[in-house]
């Protein structure tokens, strides 16, 4: 989903949280990461560096709606539920870190400040 929301430079850097299931090591998927510009975990088995994000955002998922909102009547419930909380929480939310703005905003200022690295260095300089 991050891939479709997003045009080809700005996957650059993306990185993919996984559990370190066998699907994650097949070289098709592999290869589908790295045509999309998405790097894989960054830590090594057993320590926390690329789970503890992605851990901490399963725990607000599961208490937030899956337990706040169900019981589920089937699992076409809790994917449309799960579509409409990742567009809140991604377009909507309030987030304190970034100044009490929503994340999708903030990344989009971000993006429209930042010189694309094709043009880096190219830009005319100015004369004291």
């Amino acid at each position: 989903m991050a891939i479709h929301a997003r045009r080809a430079d700005e996957t650059s850097g993306l990185i993919h949280h996984s559990d370190r299931g066998v699907q994650f090591l097949s070289i098709r998927y592999t290869q589908r990461l790295a045509e999309a510009g998405i790097n894989g975990p960054v830590g090594s088995r057993g320590d926390s560096y690329d789970n503890a994000l992605a851990e901490s955002f399963n725990g607000l998922y599961k208490t937030e709606l899956i337990r706040h909102e169900g019981p589920w009547r089937g699992h076409d419930d809790v994917e449309w539920a799960t579509l409409t909380y990742v567009h809140w929480f991604n377009h909507t939310r309030l987030h304190g870190e970034i100044g009490m703005q929503p994340p999708a905003e903030y990344e989009q200022e971000y993006y429209s400040q930042t010189i694309p690295a094709e043009t880096a260095g190219t830009q005319p300089k100015k004369s004291l």
